[in-house]
């Protein structure tokens, strides 16, 4: 997939001098609390209001969104604020809808993201039709499957492109709804830099207290902008209400954020930026060394395994070195999480030789 600056187009027409924000319920519930959040954020630094008007559950019985009633609202939103609209699109018959009433932006949400046949069926009601699109991540960690949906719409004519980061759904996580894991979005980032790259931290967070420090983890990594839940009355939101804030506090947020530059010219910046990367650079290559001496040693307990008919896998073995060594990086400053991702890679790779010393 070849990503131009001409997929950018629709943000860089904007000529912002901040990255851009998206912003409105969850839900659009009535038309009251659609114009009053709406006005509420033409005073902050929202360029593009959106919500939600079909929204997915994973089980019937919830709040499935106000439907095609709900288009109007938006439409009365372009004209009263000026602000762009956008909503989530789930089939063809979205499609046709949102373009009859005239909405600037269509995202695809995470649970269409996972599902190519449905993506493909959304793209092919855009045929002819040049609106931006902004993809979600899907459900689950699969760069690949991200990055096919935005081929399909890209082959379907779609030029005005970009991405969502909400997170990836994980079980029994404590901190995030959704686990950020920065690195598939690094990657994406580093393949693909003129795919305009959107954060929203009120999927990843899932509660209003992180909020500001995700959205400036994701700024840290010259992501394009946030897209963030925002509603007149958060606690009595009818869908999501723990993650949404108020237009105040969407306010305050975007004051609080600070904007990096992507480099300085500095001549002692760069000098000392260039020493800290050479001390990365051999502390890589010695992290390199002692996993080679580690997969060395791997090699020889598998042999011995092997030799003496012994399963590879030792389940409590395994458990008392996460335990241990987790417990070590909390006393060195590490994060248990940080730490848990690193010897999870290892572990599969050692039972990996372990288990090719017999062939």
């Amino acid at each position: 997939m070849e990503i131009t600056k001409e997929n950018r187009k629709w943000l860089d027409d904007m000529n912002l001098s901040h990255p851009i924000v998206i912003a409105g319920p969850c839900s659009a519930e009535t038309e009251d609390q659609v114009m009053k959040t709406a006005h509420l954020l033409k005073n902050t630094d929202a360029n593009v209001y959106r919500a939600g008007i079909w929204k997915p559950r994973t089980r019937p019985g919830g709040f499935e969104g106000v439907g095609e009633i709900g288009l109007p609202w938006l439409q009365r939103v372009k004209e009263e604020t000026g602000m762009l609209v956008t909503t989530e699109v789930g089939n063809a018959n979205h499609v046709e809808l949102a373009l009859k009433h005239g909405i600037d932006i269509l995202w695809i949400g995470a649970r269409t993201t996972v599902n190519p046949f449905v993506v493909q069926e959304i793209a092919d009601a855009l045929k002819g039709v040049d609106i931006p699109v902004l993809v979600k991540n899907p459900v689950n960690p699969d760069l690949p499957l991200w990055l096919g949906a935005v081929e399909r719409f890209q082959a379907a004519g779609i030029s005005q492109l970009g991405v969502i980061h909400r997170g990836f759904s994980t079980y029994n996580s404590l901190h995030y709804r959704n686990k950020p894991k920065w690195h598939l979005a690094i990657e994406l980032q580093k393949e693909f830099p003129n795919l305009p790259l959107i954060i929203d931290p009120s999927h990843i967070c899932g509660r209003r207290d992180t909020l500001l420090d995700v959205s400036q983890t994701a700024l840290d990594l010259n992501y394009d902008g946030l897209m963030v839940e925002t509603h007149i009355d958060p606690d009595n939101a009818w869908s999501d209400a723990k993650q949404q804030i108020t237009p105040a506090q969407l306010a305050q947020m975007t004051v609080d954020l600070k904007i990096r530059l992507k480099s300085s010219s500095k001549e002692e910046f760069q000098r000392k930026l260039n020493m800290y990367r050479k001390e990365l650079d051999l502390l890589d290559s010695n992290l390199i060394d002692l996993l080679k001496d580690r997969m060395g040693i791997s090699e020889q307990i598998g042999r011995l395994k092997h030799n003496e008919n012994v399963a590879i896998l030792q389940s409590s073995r395994w458990a008392d070195i996460l335990a241990s060594m987790t417990e070590a990086a909390a006393e060195k400053g590490l994060s248990k999480e940080f730490v848990e991702e690193i010897f999870k890679a290892i572990h599969v790779e050692s039972i990996n030789i372990q288990h090719n010393v017999k062939n």
